[in-house]
């Protein structure tokens, strides 16, 4: 088992649970994408493009799924956190129950049509 999924499997419940649907769906939504462990956290790449990464938060009780080009991303914006970071926002559960696959689908396949796009837009450099 690599670090990544060492990771996810070592996380207590809920977050362990959480963690594996989401890996579920990123790798169902995006078959190209690979596993990496950075930051000692997993982390989703499709060649040399970051996508997203995955953290359980236990001080705060919450997962994200979050995603470095997110000032490029159009679709579900009500929905992704920015919480205290300048370029990462995040789509964030607490419970498996409060995923919602069709919200997470279009986000994912969002970022993936970016993905070749700096982490800042032109105009956020002004």
């Amino acid at each position: 088992m690599n670090p990544a999924e060492l990771y996810i499997f070592n996380q207590p419940e809920p977050y362990r649970g959480i963690l594996m649907h989401l890996q579920m769906k990123i790798e169902q939504t995006l078959p190209n994408v690979e596993l990496k462990y950075k930051w000692n956290i997993p982390c989703f790449y499709i060649g040399k493009s970051p996508i997203c990464y995955l953290n359980a938060s236990h001080k705060h009780k919450f997962v994200d799924i979050a995603f470095w080009n997110s000032a490029h991303l159009t679709k579900h914006l009500n929905v992704l956190v920015s919480e205290k970071r300048k370029v990462v926002r995040s789509l964030r559960y607490s419970s498996l129950e409060e995923i919602d696959d069709n919200i997470l689908t279009d986000v994912l396949q969002d970022a993936y049509s970016v993905r070749k796009n700096g982490f800042y837009k032109r105009a956020d450099l002004d």
